[in-house]
């Protein structure tokens, strides 16, 4: 099994964490380490968004 098939994204069609290539439909945010992760992508893209525009102000 090769390393990507191994990591978790976060698939924006599907709004769901998804293993591996399974899923080319659409965006997907990652890859990360554990599927509990890739379920708080969207949080983690928020937080960093926040912490950036706090940077550009």
């Amino acid at each position: 099994m090769a390393e990507e098939d191994n990591q978790w994204y976060y698939c924006i069609e599907h709004h769901r964490a998804e293993q591996g290539k399974q899923c080319w439909v659409g965006g997907r945010m990652g890859p990360y380490p554990d599927k509990a992760t890739a379920e708080r992508a969207l949080e983690i893209a928020r937080a960093r968004n926040k912490a950036a525009d706090a940077d550009d102000d």
